[in-house]
C-alpha cells in the first residue's frame, strides 16, 4: 500500500495547488481571465446594483450613463469607503430622447440605443503589471455593441493610459471613480 501512497500524494498535492490557484483566481474576479483579459459581464443589469446615473446633454458621450457594481462590492464600500479587489464597475452609455410630458417640457429619457460600455475591475495588488490595460489600481475596458465576436464582446481599449485614464483624472483622489454620483454607495437609510 505504501507504493500507492507514494503515487497518490504528489497527485493530491498537485490538485490541491491547482485548486487553490483556481479558487484564488475565481475569488479575484469572474470577469477576468488568468492573462488579465476583462469580459463584459452578461446580464449585469439584473445581477448588479445600480449605483447611479449621469446625464450628458451634448457631445460624443451624450446620453444616459448608468453605473453598476456587485452587491458585495457595494456592501464592502459602505463599510470601508473603498472598493474591494475584484470589484467590477460597469458604465453603460445609452442615447437619449426628449419629449414633453405632464412632468414638463424637454424631459430626457434613455432610449434602447446602446452606445458603449466601460468596465473597470479593482486590482490593488498589480496582478497584471505587464498588461497595458491594467494600472493605477484598476483593469480598464471599453466595449461597443458592434464589437461582439462569437458569444462575447471584444475589449476595444489597447492601453488604459491613452484610452481610459484621461477621463478619470478629476476623480484621482477618489480612486479614479466619480463616487459623488453614486448614492447607492452611501449607507442605506
Amino acid at each position: 500500500m505504501v507504493p500507492i501512497l507514494k503515487l497518490l500524494v504528489p497527485g493530491v498535492l498537485l490538485l490541491s495547488a491547482f485548486g487553490t490557484h483556481a479558487m484564488a483566481k475565481e475569488s479575484f474576479s469572474a470577469n477576468v481571465d488568468d492573462k488579465g483579459n476583462i469580459s463584459l459581464p452578461n446580464d449585469f443589469r439584473n445581477e448588479m446594483v445600480h449605483l447611479g446615473s449621469w446625464f450628458v446633454p451634448e457631445g460624443d458621450a451624450s446620453g444616459f450613463h448608468d453605473v453598476y457594481s456587485e452587491k458585495t462590492s457595494v456592501e464592502h464600500y459602505r463599510k470601508t469607503g473603498n472598493f474591494p479587489d475584484g470589484a467590477t464597475i460597469i458604465k453603460e452609455l445609452r442615447a437619449s430622447h426628449a419629449s414633453t410630458y405632464t412632468t414638463g417640457k424637454n424631459v430626457s429619457y434613455a432610449s434602447d440605443g446602446l452606445k458603449q460600455w466601460f468596465v473597470m475591475v479593482k486590482d490593488s495588488k498589480g496582478r497584471f503589471a505587464n498588461n497595458p490595460l491594467w494600472g493605477d489600481g484598476w483593469g480598464w475596458g471599453l466595449y461597443k455593441p458592434d464589437s461582439k465576436e462569437e458569444d462575447k464582446f471584444k475589449n476595444l481599449a489597447t492601453n488604459y493610459k491613452s484610452d481610459c485614464l484621461g477621463c478619470h483624472i478629476p476623480a484621482k483622489k477618489n480612486d479614479w471613480i466619480y463616487t459623488e454620483a453614486y448614492p447607492s454607495l452611501n449607507t442605506a437609510k
